[in-house]
């Protein structure tokens, strides 16, 4: 009897840890998926979208705000008038990343009006109202106008007409489409400054 008693143990013992090895198993199998799961979504997230671009300075008030922290798409490669983009740093003579406005695109021509404060794209007189007050650019700089924009390029410009550094700086000028980073698709803190 006391045999059967013990091999009875003996069987329950065993079968509790063939329990416990498929419990530890399927742990495991949650842990590795979900660790994989982590590093595909990091993957995409890499390299379809930036997070840690960052607004430096005034130039692109008042819709963004320096120390702003933006979402980037780094996979829409249609730049038109309107969009807001990142610029790498080795695009320009100033050497810092930029976020500026498109104007213009390639093939476009560009104009400024600086007694009347307005860009025109191609003769008809753009309307910035949906970002800025129209007719405040009247700041001409060391770029002549009209310009035509070559192909695979932009021009850009702050929203902050009176202290961005754009392309009517010869140091900017048109962008080659390459350095840019992407488009900025949210604005991740737009309470930043408020809360500093």
């Amino acid at each position: 009897m006391k045999e059967m008693a013990d091999a009875d143990s003996l069987e329950k013992s065993e079968a509790d840890k063939n329990h416990d090895n498929q419990r530890a198993e399927s742990c495991y199998e949650w842990v590795e998926a979900l660790i994989l799961s982590l590093a595909v979504i990091m993957a995409l997230f890499v390299l379809l979208f930036r997070v840690n671009i960052v607004v430096d300075g005034d130039s692109m008030k008042p819709n963004y705000q320096n120390g702003n922290r933006v979402l980037v798409s780094c996979m829409d490669r249609h730049f038109s008038c309107g969009d807001v983009v990142v610029i790498d740093e080795h695009a320009t003579g100033l050497h810092e990343r930029l976020i500026k406005r498109v104007i213009a695109t390639g093939g476009q021509t560009i104009d400024i009006n600086f007694a009347a404060g307005t860009v025109l794209v191609d003769g008809k007189e753009l309307d910035e109202s949906a970002y800025i007050k129209n007719g405040i650019t009247k700041d001409q700089y060391d770029v002549t106008f009209p310009q035509k924009v070559p192909a695979g390029h932009i021009f850009v410009l702050g929203d902050n007409r009176t202290i961005s550094e754009d392309s009517r700086f010869k140091e900017v000028g048109m962008i080659d489409c390459r350095y840019v980073i992407g488009k900025v698709v949210f604005l991740l803190n737009p309470f930043h400054s408020i809360v500093k």
